[in-house]
């Protein structure tokens, strides 16, 4: 495991990233999603991966972690509801950026790193940005992994309304008030059949906080997600090795819209796990590890015919 490094990008963004395994052996690209640091890739998922034969990036977003903030742009609840019920958002108020810039701070970071392609793999809204680097910069990903993520229609991938109250809550102005919010969230979208240890969630919130977690930079990734575009006659266009995973019991993202997914790209591969809900299990590490090398194999046999 690298120590955790900066990329500084034409646009002005600088991400911070972390790198695991030989720089030698094919490159792996983990997208986390909203207001998620890197860390949320577990440094023991990524080590797994990098012992398949892979060199792991992972990376927080702008406005996550450390890589920039753009405080600058204000923006409120009432924004995030107004783009929820699909209203335009006017005044004061303009989207921040979106998905698209997200993918690009992304494909950035290879270009950073000097990697012409890699394996692009995202969770929820890092499958959303995964999905927009495939369709945007298809030369740069040899394969696709869209995990608990839907298409950008906005009927699918719908959220269950038990969300809504933890969703919407404030996290207070204090560690301890985000971290008790955190885990009240963890709760709800938790896997039922995969529970994770009360300590280590308290723990990752912790960091998650102290890594420079900001309630307006979740606020400006959660106003790309909403206004983000219907993504699925791009995706059938789609000519690349693709693998799209989702949990029966997701609260969050509905399991339709991992179906739509994986209905709209030829040939994806389409794995939905019983038990699972809105995160990653550590039960679960070989199941997703087992998965994306299997899809990158399925690039590998390609590029051999």
């Amino acid at each position: 495991m690298s120590d955790e490094l900066f990329a500084s990008l034409p646009s002005g963004i600088d991400i911070c990233y972390q790198t695991f395994g030989d720089p030698a052996d094919p490159a792996v690209l983990l997208i986390m999603g909203l207001g998620g640091p890197m860390g949320w890739w577990p440094a023991p998922f990524c080590e797994q991966l990098a012992e398949r034969g892979f060199f792991v990036i992972r990376y927080d977003n702008r406005d996550t972690g450390r890589s920039t903030k753009l405080r600058q742009h204000r923006v409120g609840r009432s924004d995030v509801v107004r783009a929820f019920t699909g209203l335009p958002i006017v005044g004061r108020v303009s989207v921040p950026y979106s998905i698209s810039d997200l993918a690009a701070d992304a494909v950035g970071l290879l270009d950073h790193l000097d990697i012409p392609r890699a394996h692009i793999a995202g969770v929820s809204m890092g499958g959303m940005i995964a999905q927009t680097i495939a369709i945007e910069h298809p030369s740069r990903a040899l394969t696709l992994t869209s995990i608990m993520s839907t298409t950008g229609r906005r009927t699918v991938g719908f959220q269950n309304p038990k969300v809504f109250p933890v969703l919407l809550s404030s996290a207070g102005r204090t560690r301890d008030s985000y971290v008790e919010r955190s885990l009240k969230g963890s709760k709800v979208i938790g896997s039922p059949a995969f529970p994770s240890d009360d300590a280590m969630a308290r723990d990752r919130a912790y960091e998650t906080y102290d890594r420079g977690w900001t309630a307006s930079g979740v606020t400006r990734q959660m106003l790309a997600v909403l206004t983000q575009p219907n993504r699925t006659a791009a995706l059938r266009g789609l000519d690349l090795p693709a693998l799209v995973i989702h949990g029966l019991n997701d609260p969050l993202v509905h399991r339709s819209g991992g179906k739509a997914t994986a209905d709209a790209i030829p040939g994806a591969e389409h794995l939905e796990i019983a038990g699972m809900a809105h995160d990653m299990p550590a039960q679960l590490y070989s199941t997703y590890i087992d998965a994306i090398a299997r899809t990158a194999a399925r690039a590998s046999d390609s590029a051999e015919r």
